[in-house]
Order: C-alpha cells, then sequence, then structure tokens
C-alpha cells in the first residue's frame, strides 16, 4: 500500500512516495518563484504552487512506479493567504505569504487601541503580520468588490493546504485542519470554532472561511483524472506541526525544531493551551479524534533563507552545501555576528520593522566568516526560543532538542546548536519529518498506519550532538549576539 504525500513550502513544492511503513519509495521537487513588489513584501502566484505541486505528485509516482495510491497526506506553508472565486475557483490577488509584513502598521494601530489581549486569549497570537487575518482583510479593502463578493458568499479564503484540496477535488471540498485554522488569527483554539469576535475585530466575513476537521480526517476525494482514479485525502497539518508528529513528538515535555525557510520550535504541552508571558504562541501541536493537543511555539522568519541569501543576494556560494565547509575556514579570531532581520524579527521579540545587520566585521572578514555567521545567527535565535519556552513551562527541563529539516545536513551548524544551547540536539534517520507526519496522518485515518504510541517506537536516531563547547564561551557568545539583537533594534525605524 502506498501513500503520497504532498509537503508545498515557502520555495518549492515537493512530494514524497511512503510505503505503508512509511519508508521513502521516491521523492521529486521544483522550485518557484520569489516575488517582491516592494521591500517587506513577499509573494506567490497561486498557479506556480498549483502547478509545481501537480508536476511534483505526478514526477514522484512515475519515480516509484507506484500502481496505486491508496491516501494522500499534506503539509503546507502555513498563514499564506489565499483568495478565490467561488465560481471560477481563480484566485483574485497573488497569495501573500507568511514572510510578508505589508500590514505591520494595521497591526500596530490595533495594538495601540488594545486589541492584543483579546486576541492572544482567544487565538493564542500575537498582533503580528505574519498571521492570516489582516492580509486576508487587506486584499479584500485592496482588490475592487472583493469585500461585497466576500460578504455575498461569493468568494473563498484559504492557506496554503485549502487552495490545493479545493484543486485536487476540483472545488467540492473547501475544508482546512486545526492546526492551520489555529495560525490564521480568527480561530478559537480552545473552543475548537472560528471566532466571531475576531472575524468582526478584522473585519473578515465569515462566508469566506472554510470547514475545519481534525488532522486525520476525509477531507475529500480528488478528480480522477489527477491519478487515474478517485484518491482520498485524508491527513493534512501545518508543516511545523507535520514535523511535530513527524518527529513522535507526543508526550508533554517534548521539543522539536525544524529549520526550512524559517525555524520553528514547538514545545508539547499536551492537553493544557499555556499562555506565554515571553511573546511565544500558544498554538495547537495536532488534533486528533476531536482532542486537541497543545503547544508553545517560537516562529524564525530566517533560517535556511540566511543561506539562500548568501547563494542568491551574495553570491558568494553556489549551492546550498558549500555553506558548511566554507564556514570551517573561518578566521576563530573573528567574532562576526550577523542578526539575518531580513523581514523583521520573529519570537521573542516580534518586531517586523526591524532590518538585518552584520557586526564585527575587519578588513580580513570573507565569505568564510560570513557563511559561519549565516549558521551560527540559526543557533543563536534557537536558543532565544528555548530560554522563552523554559521560563513559560518549567516542565520542560532539559528536555533532548530534535531536530529536522534541511539545514540539519550541516555538521558544524548542528554542533554549534548544541554548543550554544549547552543541550543535546538529536537528527532522526529521516530528516524529512515534515513530510513523513502527513504520510502518518494520512495512513493513520486510512488503518494503514499503527497509532500514536507504537509509531513513536519506530523513530530512529541518526546522530546525537552533544555539547563540547565551555560554559564561558557559551555564555560570551551569546551575550555578544544579544548585544547585536539590541543595536538592530535600536535603529530600527517605526512604520
Amino acid at each position: 500500500m502506498t501513500i503520497l504525500a504532498i509537503d508545498q513550502g515557502t520555495t518549492s513544492s515537493r512530494a514524497i512516495v511512503f510505503s505503508d511503513e512509511l519508508q521513502v519509495q521516491a521523492t521529486a521537487q521544483q522550485e518557484f518563484r520569489q516575488h517582491f513588489p516592494r521591500s517587506g513584501w513577499v509573494e506567490h502566484d497561486p498557479d506556480d504552487i498549483w502547478t509545481t505541486t501537480a508536476a511534483t505528485a505526478r514526477g514522484a509516482l512515475e519515480k516509484a512506479d507506484a500502481p496505486r495510491i491508496d491516501a494522500i497526506g499534506i503539509t503546507n506553508q502555513r498563514e499564506t493567504v489565499l483568495i478565490w472565486d467561488r465560481g471560477t475557483g481563480k484566485p483574485i490577488h497573488r497569495a501573500i505569504v507568511w514572510q510578508d509584513r505589508r500590514t505591520a502598521d494595521i497591526c500596530a494601530r490595533m495594538k495601540a487601541e488594545g486589541h492584543e489581549d483579546a486576541v492572544t486569549d482567544i487565538t493564542g497570537l500575537l498582533l503580528d503580520p505574519y498571521f492570516s487575518a489582516t492580509k486576508i482583510g487587506w486584499i479584500l479593502d485592496q482588490v475592487e468588490g472583493a469585500r461585497e463578493k466576500a460578504e455575498r458568499g461569493e468568494l473563498a479564503f484559504g492557506t496554503v493546504d485549502t487552495y490545493l484540496i479545493w484543486k485536487l477535488t476540483g472545488g467540492k471540498s473547501h475544508v482546512t485542519d486545526a492546526t492551520n485554522a489555529a495560525r490564521t488569527m480568527l480561530y478559537d483554539i480552545r473552543r475548537g470554532a472560528w471566532s466571531e469576535d475576531m472575524c468582526r475585530l478584522f473585519d473578515v466575513p465569515e462566508a469566506l472561511l472554510p470547514e475545519v476537521k481534525d488532522n486525520a480526517a476525509e477531507f475529500g476525494m480528488t478528480r480522477a483524472d489527477l491519478f487515474g482514479r478517485e484518491v482520498p485525502i485524508l491527513g493534512v497539518a501545518g508543516d511545523q506541526q507535520a514535523a511535530t508528529v513527524g518527529q513522535a513528538c507526543f508526550q508533554p515535555g517534548m521539543m522539536k525544531s525544524t529549520y526550512g525557510t524559517g525555524c520553528f520550535a514547538l514545545l508539547n504541552t499536551g492537553g493544557d493551551a499555556v499562555r506565554s508571558d515571553n511573546r511565544l504562541l500558544t498554538t495547537i501541536a495536532y488534533q486528533l479524534e476531536g482532542k486537541p493537543f497543545y503547544a508553545l511555539e517560537g516562529s524564525i522568519f530566517i533560517a535556511g533563507a540566511v543561506v539562500q541569501w548568501l547563494r542568491d543576494g551574495l553570491k558568494i556560494i553556489g549551492d546550498a552545501a558549500e555553506t558548511a565547509p566554507l564556514s570551517e575556514k573561518a578566521d576563530d579570531g573573528q567574532d562576526v555576528i550577523m542578526v539575518p532581520a531580513f523581514t523583521g524579527l520573529g519570537a521573542p521579540y516580534w518586531n517586523p520593522n526591524a532590518r538585518g545587520a552584520v557586526f564585527g566585521l575587519t578588513r580580513n572578514t570573507g565569505p568564510a566568516e560570513f557563511a559561519r555567521a549565516a549558521l551560527r545567527s540559526v543557533g543563536f535565535q534557537t536558543r532565544d526560543l528555548l530560554q522563552a519556552m523554559r521560563a513559560d513551562w518549567p516542565d520542560a527541563g532539559d528536555a533532548v532538542l530534535r531536530v529536522d529539516g534541511g539545514m540539519t545536513a550541516s555538521e558544524p551548524a548542528m554542533q554549534f546548536l548544541s554548543d550554544i544551547l549547552g543541550a543535546a540536539v538529536d537528527r532522526p534517520e529521516n530528516p524529512e519529518t515534515t513530510a513523513q507526519g502527513a504520510a502518518w496522518l494520512a495512513g493513520f485515518k486510512a488503518g494503514i498506519c499503527p497509532g500514536p504510541e507504537e509509531y513513536a517506537r519506530s523513530w530512529r536516531l541518526d546522530r546525537r550532538f552533544e555539547p563540547q563547547m565551555a560554559k564561558a564561551d557559551r555564555e560570551r557568545h551569546y551575550r555578544a549576539w544579544q548585544g547585536a539583537v539590541d543595536a538592530v533594534l535600536s535603529m530600527t525605524q517605526e512604520e
């Protein structure tokens, strides 16, 4: 039996064919164009999202020579907003990506008006342009006639999962799952329903919104022409929640951190929706059989994207794989620190107007020092998150951090992560745990895969990284990082 996992990310779409034992059979991936209409604005062409998804799904199935697929699981970049016409299926605007900061002034005004506490109480989130609600409002206000059409029920909103399901089912299913809904700033994470108060606050017509389901549920049947027959879509989760499932972080106190375009750390808090005192997010980790399990989440906007910047912006590397060996050539006498706030700073700072900076440059600073500073910036930001998590939920203690995503292939980056955290870092045998999480959800619903406890026992360690840096050096490096962040924040201009 075969499961197709669709992993639609920020810079590429990927499809992976899994066996019923969750062994990878074949993979296909395509990058697509990023659009930057203005500074701080990030958009995707919805057609690019769909065509690369469809092409990689077919490509992976051809490579696997799979006679049939039994279930589909979907995982996706979260918070990204699409709105389309229910009649024609055509989007009314490019997708506004989670990284986009165009609604920063709206969020600042709403904070000044005292709305953030209510938003946090209901949604677990902070007032920030990262989330979907203000992006929805922006499209409705900027596209002529859109708000009137939305109020008449002629338009549909979705995060990427919802849009893909709509396309896959030929417009028959307008649905999402609880983890993606929880990132819109419109969903009551404790009641498990769209919030009338939030819809009213952000002026979002409820007629736009999809039906919300568990992560393992019946989301619809694909069009027969796509895969030769109708196939059930049975698992859906936002990418970070899918990675949490893929890493088998089912027990309270377990932590995972995913290093893709951004970095996202989640701490499982079980049935308790813990409110953060340190500007972390309270979110749904996963929901099975109607029961939500919660997490504290810290979001870093730029992780793997900093390596992409070295390649595409500075052009000091030709391929991401060159970063690690180049970083090992860096001069130990230079303490270059990079704060990659290209699209603002995420948790625990939440400053959308901050911009990136590099400190400690000398005449001898070159590509090697930039490469090392880029990799280390990810470790520093992760420590910011974990310190906040431990302050909010002391039960986290000294839990091991499970890591996944493309950057975990970098031995120097993972060793520095362990060093700067002063904690063990576990890298699994399968680094693509996001897609595996989506596959398990679909397989679990289909009766192909085992339940959570048995699945957790199948998790396999590739390598554990242990701290090797002296505590005094660890704290010296971290103080330098904090000073660099303070400098960036002091230079931030209000918009």
